[in-house]
């Protein structure tokens, strides 16, 4: 089935110039000053967590919670485009996943006062998938395309044009008598968000003229996250909960708000009338998340680093947990390494010292396959 963003494009192929782009041409565009609009073409999020996350996101820099730094530098970009009446330069956010890169894209567009289009780069399969929305962006317009990195090279390569000469080429009449027509597109943004910006090319990352990078939250910041999405959820949340759940979450704003919703549904469930404490230890010791915030994955993969008793390579590793190269790359590895519970070799990766003592597992002791030790 095609994608979303490529339906308008059927029947355009044996048209004119002009009639090709009044076919793409967009014409609800809003008014001057009128809100900032979202357009989705691909989400893996439910309708009820993409409901509580638009009431989340934070609408001004102002309201955005850490990664100052990188706040700073967005807000002085967009106000020196602003005035000089020109879009803001490509932006490339980079960091492990639920940091707030797709939060930030919409403040880039709120902040240039222009609107938003976003996909994401596994939907991107072909260049002809990225016409739609190249052609419906207007002057400033912020195109968001999410995990960029997974595009193939050839849809990165047509992206250049359309990033530096604002122009794309449409083939029409496909076939032996085929040819290309050149269409202009609007200036506009790219705004990219990535957790693997090593895949990019080198030619790619060259034409982003600010290049941001995430890093995890400190607890403080996590626990104005959750004050804050407590008051959304309509349900209290004492300081001493939210420092104890903040101190869980593995640094990402995203992890922590997830558990903060089933310590709601918790609550709710035993009659509370807040998310005190002792529900949240609950919710941890429900969820099997322990006091470095390991979940059974994360020891579910350092017990298989240990039964092995030597370094693994990430596709071996991914079958004994039976997991997802990426998001063991992505998800796992980043907050077993901050721990310092994981290295990785030239040879591969390997459980530390500190794991052992973790799990309670004494050095030369192999545990079972299916022992999956919770340490608290």
């Amino acid at each position: 089935m095609a994608p979303p963003c490529w339906r308008a494009l059927r029947g355009a192929a044996t048209v004119s110039r002009r009639g090709i782009r009044q076919q793409l041409r967009r014409t609800d565009r809003p008014a001057a000053g009128a809100a900032t609009r979202r357009v989705i073409f691909h989400s893996q999020e439910s309708p009820e967590e993409l409901a509580f996350d638009r009431a989340l996101r934070p609408r001004t820099f102002a309201e955005f919670i850490g990664q100052r730094a990188v706040c700073d530098n967005l807000e002085i970009a967009i106000q020196a485009a602003r005035t000089r009446g020109e879009p803001l330069d490509h932006v490339l956010l980079a960091g492990p996943p639920g940091l707030g890169k797709t939060s930030l894209s919409y403040l880039i567009a709120a902040g240039m006062g222009t609107e938003i289009t976003v996909t994401a780069g596994p939907i991107l399969n072909s260049p002809k998938d990225l016409m739609g929305p190249l052609s419906r962006l207007g002057r400033g317009d912020v195109f968001f395309i999410d995990e960029i990195h997974r595009m193939p090279r050839t849809v990165e390569e047509y992206l250049y044009a359309a990033m530096e000469d604002q122009s794309v080429d449409v083939v029409v009449d496909p076939g032996v008598s085929g040819r290309s027509v050149r269409l202009t597109v609007e200036p506009f943004t790219l705004v990219g968000a990535t957790t693997r910006e090593g895949l990019l090319t080198a030619a790619f990352r060259s034409r982003f003229g600010l290049i941001e990078r995430l890093r995890p939250y400190p607890d403080e910041d996590i626990r104005a996250i959750l004050l804050r999405a407590a008051g959304l959820l309509g349900v209290p949340m004492p300081h001493d909960a939210a420092d104890y759940l903040a101190r869980h979450s593995r640094g990402v704003p995203r992890h922590a708000l997830r558990i903060q919703r089933r310590v709601r549904d918790l609550a709710q469930v035993r009659g509370a009338v807040a998310m005190d404490l002792t529900v949240v230890r609950e919710t941890l010791e429900r969820l099997q998340i322990d006091g470095l915030g390991l979940e059974e994955m994360d020891r579910k993969i350092l017990t298989a680093l240990i039964t092995r008793g030597e370094a693994i390579g990430l596709k071996t590793l991914a079958a004994m947990v039976d997991e997802a190269e990426d998001t063991l790359e992505d998800v796992f590895e980043p907050h077993l390494i901050r721990c310092g519970l994981l290295t990785r070799t030239p040879r591969g990766r390997l459980a530390t010292a500190k794991a052992y003592d973790h799990l309670g597992i004494v050095p030369g002791q192999r545990p079972g396959q299916n022992e999956l030790p919770f340490g608290g």
